[in-house]
């Protein structure tokens, strides 16, 4: 007997500004799609309307298999699964469960990235290095510098603290109302 495969939740990571259009083709796909929508009020200069923003920039979840993996990847505008340790990332139910909680409460949501610290590890995220990976060995007011292993060999580049994400499970991101 072939064992049932578990479903659990990924995240992935969609092209900028793809978050809705990502989670429609996943739910055409038959997959089960959760992009947390963040209500908010924006002011243009007649009127204020309330508008529904993702909460996390260039990510949605999905509950899926790992053998569903490929066919996922292979929708517009995934770019990848996010990964922790060299595996795509388990976000836990209880963390779903929670921002879809924290969400349907509170309007106004923002997520703030936790600060970098030395020997961490980073991704870039814009620039000419962007998805490298590297860890971070001298912090300085405005730029990180970091080790990015190419070729067995240690290049060192300067970058604009901005442009770098710690490479954690989404689950240590942190949620607060504004």
């Amino acid at each position: 007997m072939i064992p049932i495969a578990k479903k659990q939740w990924y995240a992935l990571y969609t092209r900028p500004r793809w978050e809705k259009k990502v989670a429609e083709l996943l739910e055409k796909k038959k997959v089960d799609v959760y992009c947390p929508l963040n209500k908010v009020q924006k002011q243009w200069a007649d009127r204020k309307k309330t508008v529904y923003e993702p909460l996390f920039t260039s990510y949605v979840f999905v509950y899926v298999t790992e053998r569903e993996h490929i066919n996922i990847k292979q929708t517009d505008g995934v770019i990848n699964f996010v990964y922790w340790l060299n595996r795509p990332a388990i976000i836990r139910n209880e963390e779903i469960d929670t921002i879809k909680k924290f969400l349907s409460e509170y309007d106004h949501v923002s997520v703030e990235k936790s600060q970098v610290n030395l020997n961490d590890r980073v991704r870039i995220i814009n620039g000419p290095l962007m998805m490298w990976e590297g860890n971070v060995v001298e912090i300085r007011t405005n730029t990180v510098k970091i080790t990015l292993p190419s070729l067995g060999q240690t290049l060192v580049a300067e970058i604009r603290k901005e442009n770098l994400e710690t490479i954690r499970p989404l689950q240590e991101a942190q949620l607060k109302v504004v």
